[in-house]
C-alpha cells in the first residue's frame, strides 16, 4: 500500500492520510537548517531501501518549513519555546511507541526529548560523538568513524538499519508560487551568482570590504550577484553595507525570502559563496557548487559535503597554531574562537576558488 504523499498540518504536526504497513520509525533532528539537510540525505535513502517503513519525524518550527512537505513523511513539531507543553505536545501526536528511535542530536534538549519518547530501539552515536548525557536517553550506539563529517554521521544510522551504502542525494520540494516569487524577481537571462555572507556566529563572517570586492568581481565576469540574509537585523544591515560598499549593481534580498523561497534562489544560482551557514548546506542539496569560507569550525566534519574541494580553509592552521604548544589533543569539531580568524581568508584566495568554477560553466543563462 502507497503512502498519500500530500500532508496537513493539524495541532503541531502534519500527518499524512495513508500509513503503510512495515517498521514506525521515528527521528529526532530537531535543527539546525544544515544538519537537517544532512539528514533529509539519510531519510530519503531509508525511504528507497524500505518504502513500506513508517517514518515519523520529530522537527523544530523553523527547519519544519523547509522540509515539512517532504513526501510520505509524518513530521511532528518540537517548539522549544513552548517548554514543557512542547514535550507534551510531541507525545500527544505520538500514537503508539516506535519500533525504531533514531536519535541523530546530542544537546541537551534533544536529550531530554528523546529519553521520554517511547520506542523499543533506540539508536544514538558512539561515546566518542555523544554528549549533554547522550548515553542516557538511548538504548544502542551506531558505529561510526572516529571523525566523520556530519553527513556521514547520519548515513551510519541508515546503516545499522540495514540499508546498503548509498551516495548521499536529495529531493526536497519547491512550491510553484515560491519559484514564481524567486523568478520575477531574478533576471532570467543572466547567470548569477549567490553571497550569503552570515553566519550564525558573526564572528564567523567574512570581512565586508572583501565581500564587496568579490561582487565586484563577479560583475566583471559576467555574472549577476545576488545577496541573501535572513532577516534578523544584524544579517540584513551587514548585506546592506556590503552592497553599499560595493561598485555592483547588486540584487539584495536579504530578508525578503522565505526557506523555500532561498533554496528555489541557490537552486538557480551558478555558484554559492558563504561561510559555515544552512545558506551552504541548502545549496548542496541542489548540486550547487558552494565555496565554503571556513575558518572557526572544522569543515571536513561541517563543510558543504559535496564540495570540498571549493572549501577556503583556515581552520586547520589556526588548529595547528591555537594547540602547538599543548600537551592536549583537539576533539573532533572543535570551535575555534577569535572575531580576527576570518582575516585569514585571503580576497585573492576566494577568487581563484571563484574563477576555478566559473571558468568551467558556461556563461549562458541556461545553466
Amino acid at each position: 500500500m502507497r503512502r498519500e504523499d500530500k500532508s496537513t498540518l493539524k495541532n503541531g504536526h502534519i500527518d499524512t492520510m495513508i500509513k503503510p504497513k512495515g517498521r514506525r520509525i521515528g527521528l529526532i533532528r530537531l535543527s539546525a537548517i544544515g544538519d537537517v539537510c544532512h539528514a533529509v540525505a539519510t531519510v530519503q535513502a531509508l525511504q528507497r531501501h524500505a518504502p513500506e517503513d513508517d517514518i515519523t519525524w520529530i522537527i523544530g518550527r523553523t527547519e519544519a518549513a523547509l522540509i515539512a512537505d517532504l513526501p510520505g513523511i509524518t513530521f511532528v513539531i518540537f517548539d522549544k519555546k513552548q517548554g514543557l507543553k512542547g514535550f507534551r505536545e510531541v507525545l500527544k501526536a505520538i500514537p503508539a511507541p516506535f519500533d525504531v528511535l533514531l536519535h541523530m542530536q546530542v544537546s541537551f534538549r534533544a536529550n531530554l526529548l528523546a529519553a521520554v519518547v517511547p520506542a523499543k530501539i533506540k539508536w544514538g552515536f558512539p561515546k566518542h560523538l555523544s554528549k549533554e548525557l547522550h548515553g542516557l536517553a538511548i538504548n544502542r550506539r551506531v558505529p561510526m568513524p572516529e571523525t566523520p563529517h556530519v553527513l556521514e554521521g547520519f548515513q551510519h544510522f541508515a546503516y545499522a538499519l540495514g540499508v546498503p551504502a548509498f551516495t548521499p542525494k536529495w529531493s526536497i520540494p519547491i512550491p510553484q508560487a515560491d519559484q514564481t516569487w524567486v523568478d520575477s524577481r531574478l533576471a532570467q537571462n543572466q547567470p548569477y551568482v549567490v553571497i550569503a555572507p552570515s553566519a550564525s556566529n558573526s564572528e564567523r563572517n567574512w570581512l565586508i570590504d572583501r565581500y564587496a570586492a568579490l561582487a565586484d568581481h563577479l560583475q566583471a565576469s559576467g555574472y549577476a550577484v545576488v545577496l541573501t540574509a535572513s532577516p534578523a537585523a544584524s544579517e540584513m544591515n551587514l548585506a546592506q553595507k556590503i552592497a553599499d560598499l560595493a561598485e555592483a549593481n547588486m540584487v539584495n534580498i536579504a530578508g525578503q525570502t522565505n526557506l523555500k523561497q532561498l533554496l528555489a534562489v541557490v537552486a538557480g544560482a551558478s555558484l554559492v559563496i558563504a561561510p559555515d551557514s544552512g545558506t551552504a548546506h541548502m545549496a548542496v542539496t541542489q548540486n550547487t557548487p558552494t565555496i565554503g569560507l571556513y575558518a572557526h569550525s572544522n569543515p571536513r566534519r561541517t563543510g558543504p559535503y559535496l564540495y570540498p574541494a571549493l572549501t577556503v580553509d583556515a581552520y586547520h592552521e589556526n588548529l595547528q597554531r591555537l594547540f602547538s604548544d599543548s600537551a592536549k589533543t583537539p576533539k573532533w569539531g572543535t570551535r575555534l574562537k577569535g572575531a580576527h580568524l576570518m582575516q585569514d581568508i585571503s580576497l585573492s584566495e576566494v577568487i581563484t576558488k571563484v574563477d576555478d568554477v566559473l571558468g568551467a560553466l558556461p556563461l549562458s543563462g541556461d545553466l
